[in-house]
């Protein structure tokens, strides 16, 4: 990761120095990896017969960019970066000597290059990519910034390219370099918010997602951004520690599939430890065979368990954008980064449940709010996604309508728990949610017959169901004048348990106004 990941247009900051020459260096450069020295091109993982050829290649671009032959230096240049796009170098001389050959070109013709997003160039990237036609990916990106420098369309589809091989330097300064031609372009912001969000960088992609409002101040997607990012950047200025939410903190920690399966009773004495892989054993298993999630998850799940939940989002991010496989196993591998991420917003929402108690200030009250608005709204997008995927599961149905009560939306709830009624085991419960749905949008004759559904699908079943089913037909009865069937009800509840809530008292108001008539 660069030492400035990513700037904003308006700061105008770099992570390099401006040469003499006119091209873009670090300022900590030494002689070439292929010589022996620092890998200061950033292509180490390269053969080393492929580093000295491409060292060459870009020694001899940089004297002809010097001479101003500004085209022969860009097919150079060109080629260090399709053939090593994991060089940030490599790619900001490449910059540099477009911007000299852009300058010289206006100057000549007395018009500024055009603007703006290529469909064709991205589409054309993007299909390459998609075949992992690495190569031909990035000289279509060469070749369409040769004909625009300002071409947004191909550098989204090149930052696009490196966030899938895992270069982020360069991934963020392509699109650092889209935002600089287009600051207010809405595409561009949201691709650059969700890069840098992806690699915990909150505070600049709060700016991305505030510039989408400021073109578009009703964007609900952008007003929940920074809803949700405000929350990560105080929670990771603060300095998160996963220890407090640990196995005995206030979340829990959920035990990784693969590890439990290999603790089986019987399997070794419960003194022996787990075996574990590490990490680098398991990168290493991920590149030797790239579409086989197994080792995905296995990291995954050691990255969960040391508290790195951003990193065990990406990494099944990427894992469901490579994998081959079945139908069900890429459905567990959304699950698990589905359950990562709301595992996150959640441990989020106790940190700052924690800093409200702590603090009791405006800041950190409006901080828990916004937390709890984030976790609330992620829970029920992901509970919608798996009923979409699943919708004849009945469990599924019973899940996204306990959200959608909880946020609110009764009647949408409504139809779900309808479709949950099929799971067996939870009609009497289904059937009080339903009443209670069904109360507050005041079809109190539904309510009722569901209340009373509850009440015989609760005969043998848990006494705490039952008990509430009796006490809300009870209370729904008084409320409709129908003494005589809340007088009914509140009775048995009576009888069942005379302390619960207020039914003795309920019962007394009965007798009274039975009295009075």
């Amino acid at each position: 990761m660069a030492p400035d990941p990513f700037i904003s247009p308006e700061s105008g900051s770099q992570s390099a120095e401006e040469a003499p020459n006119g091209l873009v260096e670090r300022s900590t450069q030494t002689p070439g990896v292929a010589g022996g020295g620092k890998d200061v091109y950033g292509i180490g993982s390269l053969p080393t017969a492929v580093q000295h050829r491409l060292v060459q290649v870009q020694e001899h671009a940089k004297r002809s960019f010097e001479k101003g032959d500004h085209e022969y230096a860009h097919a150079l240049f060109a080629q260090c970066v399709a053939e090593a796009p994991c060089s940030l170098v490599f790619l900001q001389h490449f910059r540099a000597n477009l911007t000299a050959r852009a300058k010289t070109q206006k100057k000549s013709s007395g018009f500024s290059s055009l603007r703006g997003m290529s469909s064709g160039g991205r589409s054309a990237i993007a299909k390459a990519a998609s075949k992992g036609e690495w190569l031909e990916a990035f000289r279509l990106g060469c070749e369409s910034l040769r004909k625009s420098i300002d071409d947004t369309g191909a550098l989204t589809a090149l930052a696009d390219a490196c966030g899938e091989l895992g270069h982020v330097e360069c991934q963020l300064y392509y699109l650092r370099w889209a935002l600089d031609v287009a600051p207010a372009d809405d595409e561009v912001n949201r691709r650059a918010a969700a890069a840098l969000e992806a690699n915990g960088h909150f505070e600049q992609a709060i700016g991305c997602w505030r510039r989408v409002l400021q073109r578009k101040p009703h964007d609900e997607e952008a007003r929940r951004a920074v809803s949700r990012l405000s929350v990560e950047q105080t929670i990771d200025e603060g300095g998160y520690n996963p220890q407090l939410l640990g196995p005995n903190g206030a979340t829990g920690d959920i035990v990784p599939p693969r590890v439990a399966s290999r603790a089986r009773p019987g399997d070794q004495p419960a003194e022996t430890p787990v075996e574990r892989l590490d990490e680098p054993t398991l990168r290493d298993a991920i590149d030797a065979a790239p579409t086989d999630h197994v080792a995905y998850l296995d990291l995954a799940n050691l990255f969960y368990a040391e508290g790195r939940l951003h990193d065990a989002e990406r990494l099944l991010a990427r894992c469901l954008k490579r994998m081959e496989g079945t139908e069900e196993q890429h459905l567990v591998v959304r699950d698990r980064l589905e359950t990562t991420h709301l595992e996150r917003l959640r441990r989020a929402l106790d940190e700052a449940n924690r800093k409200k108690q702590t603090d009791q200030t405006r800041a950190s009250t409006e901080l828990a709010a916004e937390a709890l608005e984030a976790f609330n709204q992620a829970d029920l997008e992901v509970h919608a996604a798996r009923v979409k995927r699943e919708p004849g599961n009945p469990r599924r149905q019973y899940e996204l309508a306990l959200r959608l009560k909880r946020v609110g939306k009764r009647r949408e709830a409504i139809t779900a728990f309808q479709a949950a009624r099929a799971d067996k085991s939870r009609v009497a419960e289904v059937q009080i949610h339903l009443g209670e749905c069904f109360q507050h949008i005041e079809q109190f004759k539904l309510a009722m017959s569901s209340y009373e559904a509850a009440i015989r699908a609760s005969e043998n079943g848990d006494p705490e169901v039952r008990k509430l089913g009796l006490f809300r037909a009870g209370v729904l009865a008084m409320g409709l004048k129908d003494l005589e069937t809340a007088e009914k009800w509140l009775t048995e509840l009576a009888a069942i348990d005379f302390s619960y809530r207020n039914v003795g008292e309920r019962l007394d108001k009965i007798a009274q106004l039975r009295h009075k008539k």
